[in-house]
């Protein structure tokens, strides 16, 4: 299976805020140049999933736009980590000893109180099994969050311990990657 993994456009955030699962819509012109990029490299009809959140929707409907044979399916897993409490936050006003407990406890813990990464990897790992059924090529237009499970989920690997072992390398806003799945 190839799979496309998009990440949004930059979200119209400031710098240092927290923003996960916060709806916040995305710089519209930088959606547009995503899109039109993206419009010119899929294949025709293959099949598109988003995430619900506005700055994917967005990107979604525009390449709907531009490519009428692309019709989105919305896939609420495709979200980004919740971060509870500290949703809207400034990272650097958050207390050392939230990061502490994560840290300690880095797949299990649910920093701010709502979602755990190994609850995001295994909901991306059901939207990957789900997907799989269904084509064998499609495109999901996400978050850098979700694209890191996946290159986890690519390598085999469904638990880690530390965050050492969490993926640093993701997409730019509005830029994607291609996988090869088995």
């Amino acid at each position: 299976m190839k799979l496309w993994l998009v990440r949004h456009a930059r979200p119209l955030v400031d710098d240092g805020v927290c923003y996960g699962a916060s709806d916040v819509p995305a710089d519209q012109a930088a959606t547009l140049a995503c899109a039109r990029a993206l419009a010119a490299a899929l294949p025709q009809g293959i099949c598109v999933l988003t995430s619900p959140l506005q700055r994917c929707e967005q990107l979604a409907l525009c390449l709907r736009e531009l490519r009428p044979d692309l019709v989105p399916l919305r896939d609420a897993r495709l979200a980004e980590m919740d971060f509870g409490c500290w949703e809207k936050q400034r990272w650097d006003a958050i207390a050392q000893s939230a990061f502490d407990q994560w840290m300690a406890q880095f797949g299990d813990w649910r920093f701010g109180g709502c979602e755990s990464v190994h609850e995001v990897l295994k909901r991306t790992a059901a939207v990957l099994a789900d997907t799989a059924q269904q084509a064998d090529e499609a495109v999901w237009i996400t978050h850098a969050g979700i694209i890191r499970c996946m290159s986890l989920l690519a390598q085999g690997i469904t638990h880690i311990e530390r965050a050492d072992q969490w993926p640093v390398d993701v997409p730019g806003f509005g830029q994607w990657r291609q996988l090869q799945l088995a």
